[in-house]
């Protein structure tokens, strides 16, 4: 039987990457809008197996939560991850979720599996289901400089010779230059995805973000004032664009 996405990442057999994993979900929640009463709507976009939803029900009291996982098996996961919970839903399919009703939206550890040729029409599905005053988080790796350097020797002491955890492709993205040739692979039923987070640069992604949405904030974990220079995660907080008129 294989591992499942929350045996591997969030109870991983090293204690550095464990108290990193949950770090990253901490440091969402305190980017995010912090009048957490008034929320009525919050959806977890890409919510693999349903960890952040566990914080998400606590800290938004009053709000509904939508467990988004386009991936069955991972939606499955969350299912169980998360019975028993109040007020959370779950749906496979973006067409299945009420349009513009979301006060808030986290989007975490998503956009770097997500190929450069569908990311256009992602961040749109993502706008599409913003109330007018919402804001988005976004949380990316930081897959190059020293952050890639760093990662990149974990990797390969675990998986040498993999795509991630190759020498060549390590000093490419510590240089600032990450391999353009990624990997595609599909999760079930059909969803096309980079397994690896190698290659992504949560600077394009940045600029990516600037021309769908007006961008808040940005900011990195787990030490924001270190920035991602030397932290492994890069976040950016969003808002719709106002209405041209």
């Amino acid at each position: 039987m294989g591992v499942s996405y929350t045996e591997g990442v969030f109870r991983d057999r090293n204690p550095v990457k464990r108290w990193l994993q949950q770090q990253r979900l901490h440091s969402a929640l305190g980017f995010a809008r912090q009048d957490r009463e008034a929320v009525r709507r919050v959806i977890d976009f890409g919510a693999g197996s349903g960890e952040l939803c566990k914080y998400l029900v606590q800290a938004y009291p009053n709000a509904s939560i939508v467990c988004y996982e386009p991936c069955s098996d991972l939606l499955e996961e969350a299912r169980i991850e998360l019975a028993g919970l109040p007020r959370v839903e779950f749906h496979a399919s973006f067409d299945g979720i009420a349009p513009a009703q979301a006060d808030l939206l986290f989007c975490l550890e998503v956009f770097e599996h997500i190929p450069l040729s569908m990311r256009a029409r992602s961040l749109a599905e993502v706008g599409a289901l913003l109330a007018e005053d919402a804001e988005a988080v976004f949380g990316v790796p930081v897959e190059v400089g020293l952050p890639a350097l760093y990662k990149g020797l974990f990797r390969m002491s675990r998986r040498y010779g993999a795509y991630d955890a190759r020498p060549k492709h390590v000093l490419m993205a510590t240089l600032g230059m990450p391999p353009q040739d990624r990997p595609v692979g599909r999760l079930p039923p059909d969803v096309e995805v980079h397994n690896e987070h190698m290659g992504f640069d949560h600077r394009t992604f940045r600029r990516a973000l600037a021309q769908e949405f007006s961008l808040a904030k940005a900011s990195a974990s787990p030490f924001p004032l270190l920035g991602t220079a030397l932290c492994p995660e890069a976040y950016f907080v969003v808002r719709k664009r106002a209405a041209a008129g």
